[in-house]
């Protein structure tokens, strides 16, 4: 049924688990993994702090990052004998969001799995939501794996 399996990773416990799925669907679905890391320069330019020598240095430090997570996420899908191509995109205006959708655009992706904190409220709000974002917006389903840890539970009104 699924053909390219679109997996955005950060690094983080919670796309790891996202990775960890895909795997598991792509053997299952004999699919290629497309691992993505976006490395988001908007940060660093909005920062006064981050100017010349410095931005450079720390943009060279984030996608060297980038490229050992690819790595290691390539290491784990051949662990289980799964296909991959990764990609890493510098991406400096407009939400990840935006990013992660152009690229399963640009790769043919027919899933994308991506781990998601499952916030609310103000959490939300202040942090963002890349999962929801590409949510709303992808001409593709989408499957979110939820953290481990949970977010509070809704109170209800009395």
């Amino acid at each position: 049924m699924f053909k390219r399996i679109l997996v955005p990773i950060d690094g983080s416990a919670t796309s790891n688990l996202g990775l960890q799925q895909a795997i598991l669907l792509a053997k299952d679905q004999k699919a290629t993994l497309l691992p993505l890391h976006v490395v988001d320069e908007s940060p660093l330019i909005h920062s006064a702090m981050a100017s010349g020598s410095i931005f450079t240095d720390l943009m060279n430090s984030l996608t060297e990052n980038g490229k050992k997570i690819l790595l290691k996420a390539e290491g784990l899908a051949r662990q289980k004998r799964v296909r991959t191509r990764t990609t890493l995109v510098e991406h400096s205006l407009g939400p990840v969001a935006d990013a992660i959708l152009k690229q399963a655009k640009k790769l043919r992706a027919d899933l994308i799995v991506i781990g998601t904190h499952g916030r609310r409220g103000g959490a939300r709000l202040i942090m963002g939501s890349d999962a929801e974002n590409v949510v709303r917006q992808s001409t593709v389903p989408v499957l979110l794996i939820r953290s481990k840890t949970r977010a509070a539970p809704r109170r209800r009104k009395k």
